[in-house]
């Protein structure tokens, strides 16, 4: 069976937790695909010195291994900006494009969690969530990640640096974040995980059973 559930929105917003969620509970396979961006910019940036290169990064994208993928730094911040750099290119996001559409429509199901899946990598999904919550939110609980691994960093930094990732991510030219016309609004802000985990698969619950 054939069924795949999009989950698109900003950083920090809980869409890896509850596509995470999603996906054991109905035993899809998951995909974050902003680890394959992670895994792009933080090579990119190894291989450029400090700074990404258009070209390699799109040679990085064209040979990325399961090794990159599986590195144990790529949920820095600085992995975080460097995605975020290396998604606006469209070269990189061509080499991409296949994988995460061949994963979208695996047989048994899955789950896929990044920007553009609603309306770029699947557009045909049965079930499109787009989950947000408030700025201020997002950075506390960004924040609270980063922090153990960078005592130094404060609220307001992660606040600035998240904002700055919304608008290269909304304004870029090559599939833009935004929510799908059908897609489900999610707006966590004020949900505990349970609560918004509920939310979400109550959802495909009803879709899942019209599909079978």
């Amino acid at each position: 069976m054939i069924f795949t559930v999009a989950v698109d929105g900003p950083a920090a917003a809980g869409k890896g937790t509850i596509s995470r969620a999603v996906a054991e509970a109905f035993g899809f396979a998951y995909l974050d695909t902003g680890s394959l961006y992670r895994a792009v910019g933080v090579k990119a940036l190894e291989i450029g010195r400090g700074v990404i290169d258009q070209r390699i990064a799109a040679r990085v994208a064209g040979n990325l291994s399961d090794t990159d993928i599986a590195r144990d730094d790529l949920r820095t911040a600085m992995a975080g900006q460097a995605a975020s750099k290396v998604a606006a290119i469209p070269e990189v996001r061509g080499a991409l494009l296949q994988f995460q559409k061949d994963y979208a429509r695996r047989d048994g199901g899955a789950v896929l969690d990044g920007r553009d899946i609603g309306t770029v990598i699947c557009p045909e999904a049965e079930v499109k969530i787009y989950v947000t919550a408030s700025d201020e939110i997002r950075a506390e609980r960004r924040h609270k990640e980063l922090v153990e691994s960078k005592p130094e960093l404060t609220v307001e930094q992660v606040l600035t640096d998240l904002r700055a990732r919304d608008l290269r991510d909304s304004s870029r030219d090559t599939s833009p974040m935004r929510a799908a016309d059908d897609a489900l609004l999610l707006d966590t802000t004020k949900l505990s995980i349970d609560a918004a985990v509920a939310e979400a698969m109550a959802l495909i619950q009803e879709r899942f059973e019209l599909e079978r």
